[in-house]
């Protein structure tokens, strides 16, 4: 069984004051649902046994537009509701996804933040990954917005975010820095049931990386693929949305 996760509880405060009123990001559009973000990501071409949702800010609305505008999808897929979505990081969000996934047999998992563009050839080679894979992304790495990781001396990999969107420290000596691309695929079902199972209530409350660090940390650089991804945007303002419209007149993504 092959499962995407995607979470989209988050208030979208950001996205909300540039477009200057409440909105669920993921399902906002302009010219109609075929250009809102989920709607791209579950079109790029990839067939997933299970698409769990998971969803807080506006959980009505989202229903309400997958009940409506994804009806050939509807039956694959699972709403999860996260109702500390004010009160908890992103990491509460991958939790309440992963434990409605824990159930299940299945193969391999793909976990996507849900305020991204990516275009379509790149998240098909993620899915189409045969081992577990991490992504990056050309943007500069900066502090006030970047989700990073790095290579230790013996190329362990380590993630590093700053809530504050103030500084990124590293205390040790590095061999390379890369920005995220924040889409993960995890082929081995044993081994991420060990890392749910090795977190706490606490490390659930902060960001997804608690997770992601638990599973990538212990694999050695040649048990998972870096992929990078071409055509990459985190949706958040509006006018990083309004890019999706620019890349897409000009044939790309």
């Amino acid at each position: 069984m092959r499962v995407l996760l995607l979470t989209v509880a988050g208030l979208s405060s950001r996205f909300s004051r540039s477009v200057g009123y409440e909105c669920l990001k993921c399902i906002y559009h302009e010219n109609g649902i075929e250009e809102s973000l989920l709607y791209r990501m579950l079109h790029r071409g990839v067939e997933f046994d299970r698409t769990v949702i998971v969803g807080g800010f506006q959980f009505h609305e989202l229903e309400e537009v997958i009940n409506r505008d994804f009806p050939g999808m509807r039956e694959k897929i699972q709403l999860v509701y996260n109702g500390q979505y004010r009160e908890y990081g992103s990491g509460y969000s991958l939790y309440k996804g992963l434990d409605a996934v824990m159930g299940l047999e299945f193969d391999e998992l793909v976990f996507a933040e849900g305020d991204l563009y990516v275009d379509r050839e790149s998240f098909r080679r993620v899915c189409s990954s045969e081992q577990d894979a991490v992504t990056t992304n050309s943007e500069a790495i900066l502090a006030e917005k970047a989700v990073a990781f790095y290579y230790d001396r013996e190329y362990g990999i380590h993630y590093l975010y700053d809530t504050g969107h103030s500084l990124i420290q590293i205390q040790e000596p590095f061999r390379g820095i890369f920005n995220s691309g924040q889409i993960w695929k995890f082929t081995q079902p044993e081994r991420l049931r060990e890392s749910f199972g090795a977190l706490s209530g606490g490390d659930w409350r902060g960001t997804n990386l608690a997770l992601i660090q638990q599973y990538f940390g212990g694999l050695g650089r040649d048990e998972y693929r870096v992929i990078n991804l071409d055509t990459w945007i985190n949706c958040n303002t509006i006018e990083d949305f309004r890019k999706i419209k620019e890349i897409k007149g000009k044939g790309r993504g």
